[in-house]
């Protein structure tokens, strides 16, 4: 097998692996930089140029795995794209939606090549997504050969999916994204037991060792009493959340602790792509049984809808618990112009509960000591930490020690890095060459072919 990642900038952020396994070329993800505007924020594809892919795999919806996958399938006309049955039922919302937010970008800051791709053309690609059950064999047939893979969800979120591939003799597993955590919406990953030829592995947390008391359990009390003590301070709680995933199990996590007297009553605001995405879930929860989730818990937590003006710089005027996207506070985002009001005033709180890029304005604010200047570059507004700004590991994806156990007993012959920023990456590739010393561990650098 030969493989080559075409994230020209590596770490995490435009996920996108080709696999060359006999004479089938198969592309795995295909997602933008969130941190890089423009065409640059594509994987670099004219790698693809004079290669004829026979399949796109999607592994789930998140952005950085799917953000430039209409681009690709423009390129490759040809290809059919495989993904779960429940990625089937959200693909289009999230593409529809990404081409709204490039479409804002470009009237707003001109960017060259903005958007991407139209809604017209996402359209006219669906016909080509084709959603497959867990567990289910497909046959993939090339010119000369063929090979079988199967799904097996790898948690994450809806619809994420590890891949298992066999070719020949040969078996290669792929994991994805992947959390083994239940969630309240959500089954962790299950994946076979046993032997692999070839794992490629994503090391999102390699630099993240959970703390004692710090289980996923705990954590949620620990963010509902700090909800609870900031508005019983006549202050606001800020949630940055990915719209996809987890929005839907923070509000079912809150509709519990409603149900059971635990979260303080107040105003709890909501908007954007998540509601929309929640509403979905339900249709997928019927569907699919792959997620739990019920739209009644939309109206039995009164959600209402985000300020329509949000002032740059200012506190809203309404008080209350406000869970609004980007979870990385993203420029120009709810998020981001939220936080510009709020982290200015002390009975304010700003809470994170995901995977915050250390370059994005999320992860520099986490990095600011209270009490320093933090800059809203895209607004231009300056303003003192006063507010509580606090992490709460919550994270979708698994702990290091976790797929370090799953590694070794797959006593794979070689282990493929992917997806994680290189501390990351670093601290599996020593782990794993203490465990498994005849193994070979590969990082790969972005745009370099190798046979594996």
């Amino acid at each position: 097998m030969k493989l080559i990642d075409l994230n020209r900038q590596g770490g995490i952020g435009a996920n996108c692996l080709l696999l060359m396994i006999g004479d089938l070329n198969i592309l795995v993800d295909c997602g933008l930089n969130p941190k890089t505007p423009g065409v640059g924020a594509l994987p670099d594809l004219s790698l693809l140029r004079d290669i004829e892919l026979d399949l796109i795999i999607v592994t789930h919806c998140h952005l950085d795995h799917i953000g430039g996958l209409p681009v690709v399938m423009r390129q490759h006309p040809k290809t059919p794209v495989l993904l779960t049955q429940s990625s089937r039922m959200l693909i289009e919302k999230m593409l529809h939606n990404s081409a709204n937010v490039m479409q804002k970008q470009k009237e707003e800051d001109n960017i060259p090549g903005y958007p991407l791709f139209t809604h017209k053309e996402i359209e006219r690609l669906t016909s080509r997504f084709t959603g497959l059950a867990f567990k289910k064999v497909k046959k993939i047939k090339g010119k000369r050969g063929e090979l079988e893979l199967m799904f097996h969800p790898s948690g994450h979120v809806a619809g994420a999916t590890a891949v298992e591939i066999h070719h020949g003799m040969r078996k290669i597993f792929l994991t994805g994204d992947v959390l083994f955590d239940h969630l309240r919406t959500l089954k962790g990953a299950h994946f076979p037991v046993g032997h692999f030829d070839t794992l490629i592995i994503e090391t999102t947390r390699g630099m993240t060792e959970r703390a004692y008391g710090k289980e996923r359990v705990h954590e949620i009390a620990r963010l509902i009493d700090s909800i609870n003590d900031t508005i019983a301070k006549g202050g606001s709680f800020l949630l940055p959340v990915f719209a996809l995933g987890r929005m839907q199990e923070l509000l079912a996590v809150f509709h519990d602790a409603r149900r059971f007297g635990r979260l303080i009553d107040c105003p709890m605001y909501a908007g954007g792509l998540g509601i929309g995405l929640s509403e979905l879930f339900d249709e997928v929860s019927r569907k699919t049984k792959d997620v739990q989730f019920d739209r009644r818990i939309l109206h039995d937590l009164k959600l209402r809808k985000l300020p329509k003006k949000i002032v740059p710089g200012q506190e809203p005027h309404q008080k209350g618990l406000y869970i609004v996207s980007s979870g990385m506070l993203v420029e120009r985002t709810p998020s981001y112009a939220l936080a510009s009001g709020l982290v200015g005033h002390a009975r304010n709180t700003i809470g994170f509960v995901g995977y915050c890029d250390p370059d994005t304005p999320g992860g520099k604010l986490l990095a600011t000591p209270p009490g320093a200047n933090f800059l809203f570059d895209a607004f231009d507004v300056r303003a003192k930490v006063k507010a509580r700004v606090e992490r709460f590991e919550l994270s979708g994806h698994a702990e290091r020690g976790e797929l370090l156990e799953f590694a070794v007993q797959t006593k794979a012959r070689s282990i493929v890095l992917t997806h994680g920023d290189p501390g990351a990456r670093d601290w599996f590739k020593g782990e794993l060459g203490l465990a498994l010393p005849k193994a070979r561990i590969l990082d790969p650098i972005p745009l370099r072919m190798y046979e594996v």
